[in-house]
């Protein structure tokens, strides 16, 4: 019996396939390893990088360091305390610092690195720093001496004594209200409470930590991530650094490139451009300072342009005016003779490479890449590299000499994950949108996609507005998981999107609901008449953030849609402008202040189409939203319900912008799919 059993199985696997793959859910993805940017050892020989483990039923997040050999080989995880991040190596390669909260806050550790046995840590790590405020973003001078770090304090205490005290007396005082005497008192999704983020530095052996830039500003200003905004040079006796020393920071994006000796004395700034300055890095000679610069202020989607700064002479040289696309991640060459750096373009961000003479951005190899870091022959660069079905894994990609390349994928972290899943490749697409432009767009089929069925949509608008779908990897909004259960995902990147030039960028600046809103109803419409296997009659449109807006802005100005997603949107322009911290962003996009263009604001004010209001809204927003504050979440809200429009609101108490902690995040999958599926799989 059992003998024929097993024949009749035979006839229904098919040869050579040992399993199903499943479609993508959110467990799965919550099982993925985040993986972090690459960190180089100075000898070449090994590659250091944090890891964040996710625990679903915890509903944490950490972080752990893990290794790899620069050659390639097994990717081991080299610690398992309670979380360990910002992975750094001492000069000598036989050290990393990291910061770590194992004995409360977070502060600066050092282990020493074994490199026999396929390399790993080894004795007790040893505590560098003490301070009550914390430290983070710990870099080791290259003189191997001294460790720079940040910690946020309260500019007017001298000490950590000082800095101790007011905060105990903060957390023991039973009255919580606070006194403002000037804007930028919240930021993203915290109260600043009267604090700066400073540099400091302390002994690499350990000691008193001394603050290398004293004073009421920020250093470096607040970052969403990315390349460090600081720097040290190669001899270990300067430091540069990014800060925003304007009266009113709260309307100004003009940061600037300063440097200090790490002895401490007066900074001097060596930026000059009215726009930001930031990200400064030595070249390896000494002899240069490379960052990225914008030009104009107020503006945070300005260009990013690579500049390097002459140390002996001063003068300044714009390597990248002739490159319409922004400089993002980069890094110097070992005989600073070039520099590599990534950029966004149609989809992906591949890495380039430009000589520090100047000259021609050549491309070196395609992908969507992140965080350079070259060899020690210099034929070698490190990258983090992502699609849109597999998150951040390690690259390197190899020159030949000769104009070519070839990259590798050196870890495969999530391999035994995503071996498990089904999932679709992104497929580009290009039409005529608004004012005759090409514009791009994307699609993304269901896992077991069937050619001869009809599939609903989910039309998914990105934010920003200055921002852009391509084929990488999301947690918050992944395009995969939106697919996974029986549905086509279509994404445009309309006017104003990034990696097209950047007069297609500020295409919509004052124009919010223009050429944008035209080029996601013709990006749609397009889509639907190429693609036969789209039901035009079953369309859900969500978006968040400038896709939050144009959801609103959908609201008063189309039925084609079954059903909608609100998250995080502005509703209400002038209301909008009073409410949010960053005040250069809408000054910038609607051409000045409610009161200065009142009608600009009202132009493009969602509310003011109300009336036409008909289509189903889900409205999602978090109470530590300080760019879009909740308010406008609730005034659409109120909206709908008193014009009887279907309607529902997921308000979360203990998020901003985004939605990051785990159970949250799977609420809002949860909640946001069975809304779109209660109007489309009737």
């Amino acid at each position: 019996m059992l003998r024929r059993v097993l024949l009749i199985l035979l006839f229904l696997v098919p040869f050579g396939v040992c399993q199903t793959k499943h479609p993508f859910t959110f467990e799965d993805m919550m099982a993925l390893k985040r993986v972090g940017d690459p960190i180089l050892s100075p000898d070449g020989n090994w590659i250091v990088f944090a890891v964040v483990h996710v625990n679903l039923d915890a509903n944490t997040k950490t972080s752990h360091l893990w290794l790899i050999p620069a050659g390639g080989g097994d990717a081991r995880q080299i610690t398992d305390g309670p979380g360990e991040d910002g992975p750094q190596w001492s000069p000598d390669s036989k050290q990393i610092l990291y910061t770590s909260a194992r004995d409360g806050e977070s502060q600066v550790w050092v282990s020493n690195f074994d490199a026999s046995a396929g390399g790993g840590l080894t004795g007790e790590p040893r505590k560098v720093t003490s301070l009550s405020t914390g430290a983070d973003g710990a870099l080791w001078s290259p003189d191997g001496k001294n460790i720079v770090f940040t910690s946020e304090v309260f500019p007017d205490c001298s000490d950590d004594a000082c800095n101790r005290q007011r905060n105990d007396e903060r957390a023991q005082s039973k009255v919580k209200a606070q006194v403002f005497t000037g804007l930028l008192y919240r930021h993203w999704s915290t109260f600043k409470y009267g604090k700066r983020t400073h540099l400091f530095v302390v002994p690499a052996e350990g000691g008193t930590a001394r603050d290398l830039t004293p004073g009421d500003h920020d250093v470096p200003p607040f970052s969403l991530g990315g390349q460090a905004l600081y720097a040290i040079s190669p001899d270990g006796q300067e430091v540069a650094y990014t800060s925003n020393i304007d009266e009113q920071p709260a309307a100004s994006t003009n940061n600037d490139v300063f440097i200090v000796p790490i002895a401490g004395g007066t900074p001097k700034k060596i930026s000059t451009s009215p726009g930001s300055d930031s990200t400064p890095l030595y070249s390896p000679d000494g002899k240069w300072i490379a960052w990225r610069m914008q030009k104009r202020n107020g503006y945070e989607s300005d260009r990013f342009r690579l500049v390097i700064y002459n140390r002996q002479s001063g003068a300044i040289a714009n390597l990248t005016e002739s490159f319409d696309q922004w400089v993002e991640a980069f890094a110097w060459a070992p005989d600073s003779s070039r520099l590599y750096f990534t950029s966004e373009y149609h989809g992906e961000s591949p890495l380039y490479k430009v000589a520090v003479t100047g000259g021609r951005v050549q491309k070196v190899a395609d992908g969507f890449f992140d965080s350079p870091q070259v060899s020690k022959d210099g034929q070698s660069i490190w990258v983090s590299g992502q699609t849109i079905a597999m998150p951040s894994e390690i690259f390197v990609v190899h020159e030949n000499g000769k104009g070519g390349s070839m990259k590798t994928q050196l870890t495969q972290i999530n391999t035994p994950v995503l071996s498990q899943v089904a999932m679709q490749p992104l497929e580009p697409f290009w039409f005529t949108g608004a004012a005759k432009a090409k514009v791009q767009g994307f699609l993304l089929k269901p896992p077991d996609f069937d050619p001869h069925k009809k599939y609903p949509v989910k039309f998914l608008i990105h934010g920003g507005p200055e921002g852009a779908w391509g084929d990488d990897w999301s947690y918050r909004w992944n395009p995969e998981l939106f697919a996974a259960n029986g549905y086509v995902v279509v994404t445009i990147n309309f006017h104003g999107s990034t990696g097209y030039g950047q007069a297609f960028t500020e295409s919509i600046v004052g124009d919010w609901g223009g050429k944008p809103f035209e080029d996601l109803m013709l990006g749609l419409d397009y889509a639907e008449r190429t693609y036969p296997f789209i039901d035009k009659n079953r369309e859900c449109a969500l978006g968040a953030s400038y896709g939050g807006y144009a959801i609103d802005w959908i609201l008063g100005h189309t039925d084609r849609f079954k059903c909608l997603v609100s998250h995080d949107g502005m509703f209400d322009t002038v209301s909008a402008y009073g409410t949010t911290e960053e005040l250069w962003f809408p000054e910038w996009e609607f051409q000045g202040k409610p009161w200065t263009n009142r009608a600009m604001y009202e132009k493009w004010s969602p509310l003011n189409s109300a009336t036409k209001f008909k289509t189903p809204t889900l409205v999602v927003h978090g109470q530590l939203d300080y760019r879009l504050d909740v308010s406008q979440g609730f005034e659409l809200f109120t909206y709908l319900q008193r014009l009887k429009v279907p309607s529902k609101m997921l308000y979360f108490p203990d998020e901003g912008h985004w939605v990051l902690k785990p159970q949250n995040s799977r609420l809002w999958y949860k909640t946001v799919n069975e809304w779109v599926d209660s109007y489309l799989h009737k």
